[in-house]
């Protein structure tokens, strides 16, 4: 089994940062893509940002400028740095790890980012 840890979350205003972690562990061969989504009331879930095993990565085009992601191969992490936050982005964010030869995704249990404004 795998398990996704996500800490960081919070309470900022409008203009702040926060950084985001989700360390992954258990039985873990290689990991694909790592990354984040995320989920606010009344909305879908959607991607924000991920990063591949050689380190390319994609944003969503509203966090572009504002977000960055990155990964701690060694430690099996990733993180996403959230700068000029905006109230837009309060939601619930997840990570994902795609894991092994089959790519088998696994999912953290959220962290709640609110901003305000």
């Amino acid at each position: 089994q795998v398990q996704l840890v996500e800490s960081g979350g919070g309470l900022v205003q409008a203009g702040g940062s926060l950084r985001l972690s989700c360390g992954a562990s258990g039985s873990i061969s290689s990991i694909n893509a790592m990354g984040w989504y995320r989920q606010a009331p009344g909305k879908q879930r959607e991607s924000v940002a991920h990063i591949t095993s050689a380190g390319n990565t994609d944003y969503l085009d509203s966090v572009k400028g504002r977000f960055t992601i990155s990964r701690d191969n060694s430690k099996n992490t990733v993180f996403l740095q959230m700068n000029s936050l905006k109230p837009e982005d309060t939601a619930i964010y997840y990570c994902f790890a795609n894991i092994g030869a089959w790519g088998t995704t696994y999912w953290g249990q959220g962290t709640q980012v609110t901003v305000s404004s």
